[in-house]
């Protein structure tokens, strides 16, 4: 039976070695995926275009056309009313500030002026974000203007901040260690359920049937043969890409968290088994993929807290394998934690392991049986 495993899964790799289109699936996912996943967003604002219609030409509209600063916004451009719409459309600018004429007199006189702020909303992350960069920067620059000085409150309680494990608060550390645990669960379950439905769709499927083969042998050749492709690129892509080409600090041993990946994947290649039984059409696994993905990754802990999440969804996802990978993946690459701290996340990915591979086992032999 372990040489029939073997055998089988060199036949999974060679198979796979003959796919370009998987091989340069692999290759994207574990190279260029993660890079661009973790530094084209950004949850700050981060040199923002900015436009601004000073038709006041106070001392109050340049105090507030000063007051935007780099990092956070580019240096300002004075344009006219007639070029502001024209620079929006154009997507020149995120923001268009208009100061109408007579603003400073009409603050003098306590009548509370109004402000037209222009926001190219497709830019979400920056939109959202900066318009209250904007209408913070614009008060405080009133208020202390009104006041004739810049006022120095100190508040009763001050708080001190020591951020740990990412002390430059720096996404990229976040986002691509997240990015590479997602591209592990998504190539696993691609891998293993397009490798089935290959051989369905090639007729290959009718000659393991008539080899003195077990249903349990072929998914299990199956298994190994992708979570080892899937592990190596894995490593790869955590010893190149996070820390290598991003110089993202890991805190943890690689090991321990490859022993966790395998576990993970041990999970994560019986549900594409179980999805590959399913469709009967890459387009088909295509749609069901979209539909297991998602919920994985978004709820899974890695894009937002599980706290923040309604208690009924939190106990939900307690039976996906995401959910205590994501856990494992940030408690030993970001706090170094050892196999004591992460155990029991070892255990649940053990235990969902075990009964999808039995659950997709099961339908795998009945649809062997049919096609039989």
């Amino acid at each position: 039976m372990l040489r029939n495993i073997f055998h089988l899964g060199i036949k999974e790799l060679r198979s796979l070695a003959r796919d370009p289109i998987m091989l340069a699936l692999i290759a994207w996912a574990f190279t260029l995926s993660i890079y661009v996943g973790a530094t084209a967003t950004s949850e700050t604002l981060h040199k923002a275009p900015i436009a601004v219609v000073d038709e006041d030409r106070s001392a109050l509209s340049q105090r507030i056309v000063d007051a935007f600063l780099p990092p956070y916004f580019l240096p300002p451009i004075l344009i006219t009313t007639a070029q502001m719409d024209a620079r929006m459309d154009a997507g020149l600018d995120t923001f268009a500030l208009h100061i109408p004429a007579g603003f400073e007199r009409d603050v003098l006189a306590g009548r509370a002026p109004a402000l037209q702020l222009n926001v190219d909303a497709t830019r979400m992350g920056q939109a959202f974000t900066g318009s209250g960069y904007v209408q913070a920067i614009v008060n405080g620059e009133v208020y202390e203007f009104v006041q004739r000085h810049r006022a120095e409150s100190v508040p009763p309680v001050q708080l001190q901040l020591r951020a740990r494990f990412n002390p430059e608060l720096n996404q990229v550390w976040f986002g691509s260690v997240m990015e590479l645990v997602n591209r592990i669960t998504m190539l696993s379950i691609i891998l293993t359920g397009a490798a089935l439905i290959r051989e369905r769709e090639h007729g290959t499927v009718e000659h393991l049937l008539v080899m003195p083969v077990t249903p349990f042998e072929i998914m299990s050749a199956k298994v190994w043969a992708m979570v080892l492709v899937v592990l190596l690129s894995s490593a790869f892509a955590l010893q190149t890409v996070v820390q290598g080409v991003l110089a993202v600090p890991i805190e943890g041993s690689a090991t321990l968290f490859l022993l966790g990946t395998t576990l993970h994947l041990f999970a994560t290649t019986s549900m594409g088994i179980f999805l590959g039984t399913i469709a009967r059409s890459m387009p088909q696994f295509g749609l069901l993929m979209m539909m297991t993905l998602l919920p994985l990754q978004i709820l899974s802990g890695g894009m937002t807290p599980r706290e923040s999440m309604p208690e009924a969804v939190q106990f939900i996802m307690l039976g996906a394998p995401n959910t205590h990978y994501v856990a494992l993946a940030q408690a030993i690459l970001y706090r170094g934690a050892g196999f004591a701290v992460v155990w029991p996340q070892f255990l649940s990915l053990a235990v969902i392991g075990a009964a999808l591979f039995a659950f997709s086992l099961a339908r795998f032999r009945k649809t062997l049986a049919a096609m039989a």
